[in-house]
């Protein structure tokens, strides 16, 4: 089948799960002899490298001149368009939500919905108002939507009305866990850490997740907690770790690539997902990969992805955060057993498995 992803996510994202799902996707389609071509146009993203010559039609920028970020999108659009009309493809697979009008009307369209973050968690995000309106653009003209999980369908039925006969369920596949490894240093003492992994702000609970281990004075004198990712801690963010009594230090945040964060996985005493909303959630499925133990809140679509594979807390109340914390850690049988479960849930997801189901969507609608 020919198939054409647009250029959408690849100008905004150099890195992120959004633009690796569909490097991912590509990837497999490919192996399954799919006749796949990415048009991303003059864009930043990193993952697009990865795939065979050929099948990414564009150009890479390490980023766009300062203010040219529009510009640029405007360019790949109508460039994309043109693009995808000489090629003729059965089937186009559109990257993330735009209100631009499209040709190629008759050809069907299929978009990936991860979240509705914006419209749940409005107040977090400057133009919730206008990504709300592209959605709506895009699933009116989709012929049909595929979600990453159950609670996100659910979500998308209740808050924009969408048949439930227009979507169908397909959960991403599981992270390799055969990234080499970065040995990473933590302090001088090697004090056992807490892992986080991603953004702080907002819905992403981190404060609630510092407040939880503040409330036991074990866990604050036997672990550090490291931050990956999400930027340096920021002022305000260093007055609430010390209003909280952790020592000088204790809190850190580290940057870096995919084999750092597997080292990370690989060292810490348990990574702790206090999140209280994720459309499906990659971090924890890379920390049974990588034989972490999983310590999660029990909202969204969290239960249906880890299913019995995590010690679960309320992610709005910090005693249960802080006793869920414990019951692992100070617990060796218990971090084995999460261990072993960890490794047995990865294999309900794969690539492999997401790519021929997807490929199903896209016979089914063009059939």
């Amino acid at each position: 089948m020919k198939i054409a992803f647009d250029y959408q996510i690849f100008s905004q994202q150099s890195y992120g799960g959004i633009s690796r799902y569909y490097s991912r996707l590509a990837t497999e389609l490919l192996k399954l002899e799919q006749d796949v071509s990415i048009f991303a146009g003059v864009h930043r993203n990193n993952y697009l490298s990865n795939l065979p010559n050929g099948v990414v039609k564009g150009r890479k920028l390490a980023k766009y001149p300062p203010k040219t970020a529009k510009l640029f999108q405007f360019a790949n659009h109508y460039w994309s368009n043109y693009q995808i009309s000489v090629l003729r493809p059965q089937v186009i697979h559109e990257t993330y939500y735009s209100n631009f009008i499209h040709n190629l009307n008759n050809v069907p369209r299929i978009v990936t919905v991860h979240d509705i973050i914006h419209e749940l968690f409005s107040e977090t995000f400057n133009k919730s108002n206008i990504i709300t309106q592209r959605k709506i653009s895009t699933f009116n003209r989709a012929d049909h939507i595929i979600s990453i999980s159950h609670n996100t369908k659910k979500d998308l039925i209740e808050f924009f009305e969408i048949s439930p006969e227009k979507i169908t369920v397909i959960h991403h596949g599981s992270p390799s866990s055969s990234i080499k490894e970065h040995h990473h240093s933590n302090d001088s003492n090697n004090k056992p850490f807490l892992l986080y992994v991603g953004p702080r702000n907002g819905y992403k609970n981190f404060n609630c997740f510092l407040e939880a281990v503040s409330l036991s004075q074990k866990l604050i004198d036997e672990f550090d907690i490291i931050s990956f990712g999400g930027g340096m801690l920021t002022s305000d963010e260093q007055a609430t770790i010390r209003s909280l009594g952790f020592n000088n230090g204790q809190v850190k945040q580290i940057g870096g690539d995919d084999s750092v964060l597997a080292s990370l996985y690989k060292d810490a005493i348990a990574f702790v997902y206090p999140s209280l909303y994720e459309g499906f959630g990659i971090p924890p499925l890379e920390a049974m990969a990588h034989q972490c133990p999983v310590v999660s809140s029990n909202s969204s679509s969290m239960p249906e992805v880890i299913g019995r594979a995590a010690e679960y807390f309320d992610p709005k109340e910090p005693y249960s955060i802080k006793v869920a914390i414990e019951n692992v850690v100070f617990s060796p049988s218990r971090i084995e057993d999460l261990k072993v479960r960890g490794l047995e849930r990865i294999k309900d997801f794969s690539w492999q498995k997401c790519a021929q189901e997807t490929l199903s969507v896209y016979e089914k609608i063009v059939n």
